[in-house]
Parts: C-alpha cells; structure tokens; sequence
C-alpha cells in the first residue's frame, strides 16, 4: 500500500503479482462511510415508518453518491490521485453525515447536507475537467442536471426540500441507465468537432492580423493562440478489478456496522437464554449476507459475475444492495433490543422487507449472470417463500416470549439456503472467471 502523503499520492498499490489493490488513503476516506452509514442506519433504528423509510433511501442514496465519486476519482486517475482533492471530498461528506440526524427537523442542518452534497459533485466536475477526461462509468460527473434540483433546495423548506432531492437523485439515475459509453463518446466528438471548427476559425483570423507585424513576431503571436488550444478529452473506463475491490470494501464496513448495533444493544440487556439465542441468529446473519455478498459474487453483489453488466449499472445496483444491507443492519439492532418478546410488527416488516429485497437483486444478478433461470429459482425461491413467512406475523404461533428467536431464525433460514445452493449446486455461468476484490480468490466461490 501507497505511504506518500504528498501533493499527489497512489490511489493503488500493486502486489508483487500486479494486482493493484486499495491504498491507504483510500482506506483513510472509507472511514467516513463508517461514519455516514451509521448515522444513516439509525434513521431506522427507532421504528420505521413511511416517512423514515423515504427520508433513509434518499439520504442514503445521496450519501453513496457522493462517495462513490472520489472513488472513482482513485479509481481511474490511480497514482495521480491527488490528497487535497480527497480530502476535501471527505470533509464534505463528513458535513453529511453530521447532519443527517437533524435533516427532518432543522433547516440549517437541511441545507448543510445539501451543501456538502453538492460541493463534492462540484469537486468530482472540476478534478475530471482539469484533467480532460471522461469517466464513462459514471455519467453523472459530467451530465449534472441532477444537481440542480440540490441547488434549489437551498432556498425550500420542509418537505419540499426531500422532494427536490428526491428529483435530483431520479434524474442522476436516469442518466447512470440511459447513458452508455457510447453515447458520451459520440458526444465528446461532436463537441470537440464544433470547437475545432471554431478553433480554426480563431486561428486563420489571428494568422491574417499577423501579416503586418515582423515575421518573429508573428510566428510568435500565432504559436501563442495554438498553445490556448484545448486538446480533446479522452473517454476513460474504470479498472473493473480495483473497482470491485472498493464497491467489496463498502459491503464489508455496511456490515460492520450490523456488528456495531447489535453488540451495543446486547450490552445493555439482560442475557437470558432468549437473548443468546438471537445474539447467536444475528451473528450468523452478518455471516451469510458477508459469504453471499463477498464470496460468491463481484463487485460486493451476490452472484454477480464480473463482466455481466456495464459498470454504471453495477454501480446502481451496488448502491441498492448496501442500502438494503444497511437497513438490515437496524433490523438486527432492533431484534436485539426485543430479544425476550415478540418482534413488533414494524421491526418484522422492516426485517422481511430487507431480506426480500436482497434477495430479489440476488435473482437479478444470478439472471444476468448467466446462471440459468431455473437455477436462479432455485438458489432465491425457496427463500423468499421463508421471508413471507417471517412477514405473516410468526409471533402469533409461538410460545410467548420466542417471537423474535423465531423471526431471527427465519431471517437465518432464508440466507442459508442461496449460500447452501451455490455451494452444493455450482451450475455454470456466461463468464467464469472471478474478479480480483475484497476477498480475493473468495471471489471466485
């Protein structure tokens, strides 16, 4: 790993074998997800409801944005990576993440979220303008019409202001589907066309002021105009294996902080023998989602193989998964806290509703990976059939005082079985070989 705390740093260390893996100061801006994802948890902690569930996806969405920039920003520009640059992206997401508790209630601690937000995407323009570049993989650093709605929260109020955030994050989305390689590439020529055009219109009028002045100072005059030229920016792609590693990285801290709750929870209750059987449920849990999430997939995604989709919509469905990831990781501190009793129904719902949702985009990535529908069924049907059991109120058929010992074994139950049937059941994908990440040959199953 990169040691330079200069102007500029590496972004990637190589190995001996040159697989290039996350540096340190990488590791140093992953602490803010440390940070941010706690905060962000917590807005479901207390009992979700619509509201919360809302506010969460869209704080949540915005905060993976705004790290996932920088990122890429590391990812592409690798040893030129640039402290300063980080930093700052940091810090503002350190904004973020400070005023998440405060957004619903306080409009100063509204507008700080939305000032952090939009100057790490103004960070991530300017850094990929001044080096001409592209990042095909992330549309949205240069299509910024979903900033705007940002902006005018500034001067919103209330709801008002969750809704333009809300419309900004749409439009970002839109934007990371619609927009392919292709496409900004038959943008960038059409522009530079156009400026090349213009250019050499400029060029031929300074040449025809010149005629008058001496020949060395003309030849100068001339080469000074050239010299202003632009040259034309480069449509550059992300390192796919180093990508892998840092969206593998951001699961791992997501599901440290399911450790985090629900030890802070069993400290502060009594451990009878309720309480060690879902201690015992929910460690296993964190296990399952870290061996689905981190073995058997790329990319932090469950079943992904490494090139079955174009990156920006790895990118969105990694952004989803951590969500539902993180939102688990609240479920579990709640299980904890209701160890002796009878899940409440919000705290069920909400438990049944992340499983289902992780489980839903392990189909997904099972389908476009190529590993057969019947296959995929297989690995994610049975599953989802105990989550709607989990969600049909368990609570009501078992002794008292077991109810939430058997929503956690239910949760155990269906997370088991997708890691049991890749294991037993290998089946065959459209791409085989695995990708190098967090993990490393895990990867590979």
């Amino acid at each position: 790993m990169s040691t330079s705390m200069s102007g500029s740093s590496g972004s990637g260390s190589e190995s001996e074998g040159g697989e290039r893996h996350a540096s340190w100061l990488e590791l140093f801006f992953d602490l803010i997800v440390v940070a941010g994802v706690g905060q962000l948890a917590h807005l479901l902690h207390t009992g979700p409801s619509w509201t919360s569930l809302g506010q969460y996806a869209v704080l949540f969405l915005a905060f993976w944005f705004a790290w996932v920039m920088p990122t890429m920003y590391g990812n592409v520009a690798g040893e030129g990576t640039r402290v300063v640059t980080v930093v700052a992206a940091m810090f503002g997401m350190a904004v973020m993440a400070a005023a998440v508790p405060g957004v619903h209630d306080s409009d100063g601690k509204a507008r700080a979220f939305a000032l952090g937000y939009i100057v790490v995407r103004l960070i991530a323009s300017r850094v990929w303008s001044g080096r001409r570049q592209v990042v095909a993989d992330l549309p949205i650093i240069q299509l910024g019409a979903g900033l705007t709605p940002w902006v005018v929260s500034l001067w919103a109020h209330g709801e008002a202001r969750l809704w333009l955030w809300a419309a900004g994050l749409l439009i970002d989305i839109a934007v990371m589907v619609r927009v392919s390689r292709e496409a900004l590439q038959a943008e960038v020529d059409q522009k530079w066309a156009h400026a090349e055009e213009r250019a050499e219109h400029w060029l031929r009028r300074e040449e025809r002021r010149s005629v008058a002045l001496p020949p060395e100072e003309a030849h100068a005059r001339v080469d000074r105009v050239r010299s202003r030229l632009r040259r034309k920016p480069q449509v550059v792609a992300a390192d796919t294996e180093h990508l892998s590693e840092r969206l593998g990285l951001f699961v791992l801290i997501v599901l440290g902080e399911g450790l985090v709750q629900s030890a802070s929870a069993a400290s502060e209750e009594p451990w009878g023998g309720a309480m060690r059987a879902v201690g015992i449920g929910v460690f296993v849990v964190l296990v399952l989602v870290w061996s689905l999430a981190l073995r058997t997939g790329a990319y932090g995604l469950p079943l992904l193989a490494p090139r079955a989709l174009p990156v920006r919509l790895v990118l969105l469905l990694h952004c989803l998964f951590a969500g539902a990831v993180a939102a688990l990781s609240a479920a579990l501190g709640r299980a904890v806290e209701q160890a002796g009793d009878a899940m409440p129904q919000p705290g069920r719902l909400l438990l049944a509703g992340v499983l289902a949702l992780s489980l839903a985009m392990t189909l997904v990535c099972a389908l476009v990976s190529g590993w057969g529908v019947g296959w995929a069924l297989g690995a994610v049907g049975p599953a989802l059939v105990v989550v709607g059991v989990l969600a049909a109120a368990p609570g009501t058929w078992v002794p008292e005082g077991f109810g939430t010992v058997v929503s956690v074994a239910l949760a155990v139950l269906a997370l088991a079985w997708p890691v049991a049937w890749r294991a037993y059941q290998p089946g065959t994908t459209a791409t085989k070989e695995p990708a190098r990440g967090a993990g490393s040959a895990g990867f590979s199953g």
